[in-house]
C-alpha cells in the first residue's frame, strides 16, 4: 500500500460531494416543475375562429428529470460503496505506519477531513506537554517528509 490510497480516498469523498450537490439541484428542479402550471391559448373550432385555453404541467420533462434523478442516486450508491472500500484500505494503510504520532496526524488530516491548521490544533490538544507545539506548517512538513522517505 502507498500514498495513492489516501489520495484516491480524498478524491472519492470530493466526487461524492459533487454527486450529492447535483442530486440536490435536480430534486429542486423537479419540485419547481411540479409546482409549475403551463397555460397556452390555441385557435381551433369553426375554421380557426374559436380560442381555447390549455393548462397543464410539463409531464414529459418531469418524467425525464425523475429518470435522471434515479440514475444519479444509483451512481451515488455505487460511489459510496467504493468509498467504503477505500476507507478501509486507507485506515489499514494508516495503521501500518509505525509512528503512532503520525498515525494520529494522518487520521485527522486524511480520514477526518481536517485541514492542517485544525490538525495541528487537535494534535496540540492530544499532546499538551510537548516542548514545541504543532503548527500547520510543521504537520504539513512531517507529512511531506514521511512520503519522501517512504517512496
Amino acid at each position: 500500500m502507498d500514498r495513492n490510497i489516501l489520495i484516491q480516498y480524498v478524491d472519492m469523498k470530493q466526487r461524492i460531494k459533487i454527486i450529492k450537490e447535483r442530486i440536490r439541484k435536480l430534486e429542486k428542479e423537479i419540485t419547481d416543475l411540479r409546482k409549475m402550471e403551463v397555460a397556452d391559448t390555441v385557435k381551433g373550432g369553426y375554421g380557426g375562429t374559436q380560442h381555447f385555453k390549455i393548462e397543464g404541467r410539463p409531464d414529459g420533462i418531469l418524467d425525464k428529470k425523475k429518470k435522471h434523478l434515479q440514475k444519479r442516486q444509483d451512481m451515488l450508491q455505487r460511489e459510496e460503496m467504493e468509498l467504503l472500500t477505500l476507507t478501509n484500505e486507507a485506515e489499514e494503510y494508516i495503521q501500518s505506519i509505525k509512528q503512532i504520532e503520525l498515525r494520529v496526524m494522518f487520521d485527522f488530516y486524511y480520514l477526518q477531513d481536517l485541514n492542517w491548521t485544525q490538525t495541528a490544533y487537535r494534535m496540540n490538544m492530544m499532546y499538551p506537554n510537548r516542548n514545541i507545539p504543532y503548527t500547520a506548517e510543521s504537520c504539513r512538513q512531517r507529512n511531506k517528509r514521511f512520503f519522501e522517505k517512504n517512496l
